[in-house]
């Protein structure tokens, strides 16, 4: 038998508090991560969208209005090369548009197509569907607990010089 761990081997007992080990936890938490990021992608994939062009339909959906391509990426935190490119490829599938801004004709504003919004909420929807479903697995006391330990995990940021993720605009 090899040492590589399977996807679905259950976690080992959590260490005692204050012990030193191995980031069993870390590396779990990463590989559910991975599991509900490709089931994440899968749904979306299917309705001809990534994650990243669903991020930007979901922001300016939210929005309610056209956004510059620096609000938007901005709101997606990350630069804004990045967003007109995915802005790029979006306008070419015609999922936005690009309209200039009336009080200011030098600057550009993506704008939701109607092809677009329909992708969109069709994959809100099946996003939705999923996440009923995971959320089913996960008993009522441990969905609190864990809407906590990921709250607590998105404010917590660590300087990247001490050899640590932390969260960033790339």
């Amino acid at each position: 038998m090899n040492d590589i761990a399977c996807p679905l081997d259950p976690l080992p007992p959590a260490p005692p508090e204050g012990s030193a080990s191995e980031p069993t936890l870390l590396l779990a938490l990463l590989d559910a991560g991975r599991m509900v990021q490709e089931r994440l992608e899968s749904v979306l994939e299917a309705h001809g969208l990534s994650g990243a062009r669903y991020l930007a339909l979901q922001l300016l959906v939210q929005a309610g209005e056209p956004l510059t391509l620096g609000e938007l990426a901005g709101r997606q935190r990350c630069v804004r090369s990045n967003v007109t490119q995915l802005v790029d490829r979006m306008e070419g599938d015609g999922l936005v548009r690009r309209a200039a801004d009336p009080a200011d004709r030098r600057t550009v504003r993506a704008v939701v197509t109607e092809l677009g919004g329909r992708r969109h909420a069709e994959a809100a929807r099946a996003l939705e569907q999923l996440e009923a479903e995971l959320v089913a697995r996960i008993a009522p006391i441990d969905r609190i607990s864990l809407y906590r330990v990921v709250a607590a995990l998105r404010a917590t940021t660590v300087e990247p010089a001490q050899g640590s993720l932390s969260r960033g605009s790339s």
